[in-house]
């Protein structure tokens, strides 16, 4: 299904006003959101009255109805500021709203779509404490609630963003004992956070991403009703969240992108800056090639943004694709914020400047959404079981 989005000029207005409030408001409050570990509350008031957690819900439901193209440059424009910005809202308007849009009936969505275009924020329960990439050792259960209606929830999830402010949840949840093909025994659950028996763990202290907040969500005897298995069917949840995964790789994508271009700038400025042997040390040729080489790379990282979105609007199948693109610019970035440090030299170690936080907020970009190796291995799989239907 091609997506026609919002229409280009006034989307190319909205970006520049964008990048004008990342400039001016998001950057400046990045110290005050690290060193409280939150965004702030006017900033958040602020983000959901600029329509930023609704951006690619449709119109006629509150949203701004972005297509991928327009949603991904939203993302890395963002994600020039501090890596929080861009996580409080991914999950509104990447996976949960990607899921809502693949498998929700038309019930979930006209109940779901206004809530979260609004500003009630949404987490994405997947992984658990014993299962990541691994769905089948999926322990939390639903089970059908004996009284007849509706369904009962136990287990727990861990590391899922934004949890602790959240308003409501997809949980991923087995509804049979047994593991069946192409994950047939996992379901979707739209849970409210107030729902009794959902808590949440306290945030994780983590290595980067201030002001971004993780942490398990417990469901303990959750009785949710009928109408919250998304779809109103069991066994299409795992086919959702895999669905809304493609969108999620773009948005850790398109964020790698922004944020090695914010890296970047910073040691293009330092290095004009700082002085070494009577000159500036951008007037050294090995200072120039770690430049060059991350500039070629950011290029090559939105080239392949450009063209992923495009076929994503198009209607394609962008699994491999999107795999691809998170893959490469989640490591791109890691090498870019690494040849920032040093360029700052011994600088580029003290938590005063901006590269040290530049290349600990960058790790985990390699890792969620799918890590690198998993990705390469979903890569050759697609394209070993591409060429066997050619060659078969």
């Amino acid at each position: 299904m091609a997506e026609n989005g919002m229409d280009a000029d006034i989307f190319e207005q909205f970006i520049e006003q964008l990048e004008r409030y990342v400039r001016e408001r998001l950057i400046p409050a990045e110290r005050d959101v690290i060193e409280s570990d939150r965004i702030p509350d006017d900033i958040l008031q602020e983000m959901k009255d600029m329509g930023l957690f609704g951006l690619t819900v449709p119109e006629e439901y509150g949203g701004a109805g972005l297509n991928i193209s327009q949603y991904a440059r939203t993302v890395r424009c963002m994600s020039y500021a501090a890596p929080a910005y861009r996580s409080i809202f991914s999950i509104n308007v990447g996976m949960f709203n990607s899921a809502i849009k693949n498998g929700g009936t038309e019930e979930q969505k006209a109940e779901w779509w206004p809530r979260i275009a609004a500003g009630e924020i949404a987490c994405f329960g997947l992984t658990e404490p014993g299962s990541g990439s691994d769905s089948a050792a999926m322990q939390t259960f639903a089970r059908p609630d004996p009284s007849g209606n509706g369904w009962i929830l136990n287990g727990t999830k861990r590391y899922i963003t934004n949890a602790p402010h959240a308003n409501v949840a997809l949980i991923m949840a087995r509804t049979e004992k047994e593991a069946l093909p192409k994950n047939a025994h996992v379901s979707a659950f739209i849970v409210p956070m107030g729902t009794p028996g959902v808590s949440t763990g306290s945030p994780d202290k983590k290595m980067g991403q201030s002001g971004a907040h993780i942490s398990d969500v417990m469901l303990d005897d959750v009785h949710v009703p009928g109408e919250a298995l998304l779809g109103g069917e069991t066994g299409k949840g795992f086919i959702f969240a895999m669905k809304s995964l493609d969108n999620g790789r773009i948005s850790v994508g398109a964020a790698s992108t922004g944020y090695a271009r914010r890296a970047l700038d910073s040691a293009l400025r330092y290095a004009n800056e700082r002085k070494a042997f009577g000159e500036p040390i951008a007037n050294f040729q090995l200072i120039q090639q770690m430049l060059a080489e991350s500039e070629t790379e950011i290029y090559a990282a939105e080239a392949m943004m450009a063209d992923v979105t495009a076929r994503a609007d198009r209607g394609e199948n962008i699994l491999r694709k999107a795999a691809a693109f998170k893959v490469f610019a989640s490591e791109m970035c890691g090498r870019v914020v690494d040849r920032v440090v040093q360029i700052y030299g011994g600088a580029g170690y003290l938590a005063e400047y901006d590269a040290e936080r530049f290349f600990r907020d960058a790790r985990i970009y390699r890792i969620y959404e799918g890590t690198t190796q998993i990705l390469q291995l979903q890569i050759a799989k697609h394209m070993l079981r591409d060429w066997a239907a050619e060659h078969g």
